[in-house]
């Protein structure tokens, strides 16, 4: 693979490496870049925090949001648990469930994507059976039959790709190996499990489709295949198989921690890794504008180095249209190269096309939110 080479212009004092080796007069740097982080990028040097603003007036702002605090998203069915974000390619939900579900779900509007974010199941669908555990995600193909029984109470990340499927990004110079090796990438088993669930009782499924359900009956249970073949199937990775890229000389941009792609999005996973070592290179997440991406960020687990006050189960969310980046305070401590190495764990969904805020994410949002940049005296 070959590339040509690029010389973009240049104007005043500047860094000839992005993300490294800043002027002495300007320790901020801003990143203007289209097609989130995959087009070209322009890198200005500034005097003062690019998200140093003392007010905000207007609706485009950052968001935070607490989906531990919904009442509305514990129920048997996947498809009764409200959309918290949402647009014509996407929906973004979370799921409690603390019992077996009921009947099978199967959703005909396009893949769907779970990341286990508590607890444990045994997941059957058509193609066999898994066990699953916190930290797993499972891109499950369109009008796959499926449903979990829960080893102990479960919460749900569901992102939905409307009218869409997952694939695998390109992993280009670093070779198919690298991030994961697709050997890690574990599909359901026809095995004694499954078989044991083979049933001439009536089941149900409820199908999805244009966002209404239908219910079908069977007069048996339609998990009953005794074997398949081909190279379509429900896989599952888990985070802890992800063996992230770094440089310790240069922070890498976000795109290159991406685990799944579809048409209108992408689905990264921000895992531990060594921080950056070199003097002279950037040790947080750079100020960047996400002019063509609306860029949500689902908190897992660990400390999240670059955000203030942020718990597991929380949401940011910052639309395209300004600038953000770490928090003062992490900023300084990346100065200062306090830590070495990061524990966060986080899933970020990066969408081409503009997000609508569902009426259930509102009642968990943080209006204080927009305020956390500001230096506090």
């Amino acid at each position: 693979m070959r590339k040509w080479a690029s010389f973009p212009l240049k104007e005043g004092d500047i860094s000839r490496q992005a993300h490294a080796d800043f002027p002495e007069r300007a320790i901020y740097e801003r990143e203007a870049g289209r097609s989130g982080f995959f087009g070209p990028a322009t890198h200005f040097h500034h005097q003062h925090a690019p998200t140093g603003w003392s007010d905000w007036q207007g609706p485009l702002r950052p968001r935070l949001f607490d989906f531990n605090a919904l009442t509305e998203n514990t129920s048997a069915s996947p498809w009764s648990v409200p959309s918290l974000l949402h647009n014509a390619h996407c929906q973004f939900r979370t799921w409690r469930l603390n019992e077996n579900m009921p009947r099978l779900a199967r959703n005909a509007d396009g893949d769907e994507l779970l990341f286990i974010h508590e607890g444990r199941a045994e997941l059957f669908c058509d193609y066999g059976h898994l066990t699953l555990r916190d930290g797993d995600y499972v891109v499950i193909p369109r009008s796959t039959m499926w449903r979990l029984e829960p080893l102990e109470p479960m919460v749900v990340l569901l992102i939905e790709a409307t009218n869409d499927s997952y694939q695998l990004p390109e992993k280009g110079l670093v070779g198919n190996h690298a991030i994961f090796d697709p050997a890690m990438l574990d599909t359901p088993k026809i095995d004694a499990a499954f078989q044991a669930q083979y049933s001439e009782t009536a089941w149900q499924v409820e199908v999805k489709r244009h966002n209404q359900v239908s219910l079908i009956t069977y007069p048996y249970n339609p998990l009953d295949a005794i074997g398949w073949h081909g190279d379509l199937a429900v896989m599952r990775i888990n985070w802890r198989d992800i063996r992230p890229l770094m440089s310790h000389r240069y922070h890498l941009p976000p795109s290159a921690h991406t685990t799944f792609v579809a048409q209108r999005f992408v689905v990264c996973t921000f895992v531990p890794r060594p921080i950056e070592s070199d003097p002279g290179a950037l040790k947080v997440p750079f100020y960047h504008n996400n002019d063509d991406y609306d860029e949500v960020l689902f908190y897992h687990a660990g400390d999240f180095f670059s955000r203030d006050n942020i718990e597991k189960g929380m949401v940011t969310f910052h639309p395209a249209g300004f600038t953000h980046g770490p928090h003062p305070k992490a900023f300084q401590a990346g100065r200062e190269y306090r830590k070495k190495f990061t524990d966060e764990v986080a899933v970020m969904l990066d969408t081409r096309d503009a997000l609508v805020v569902g009426d259930a994410a509102l009642t968990t949002e943080n209006p204080a939110y927009v305020n956390s940049w500001q230096v506090k005296a």
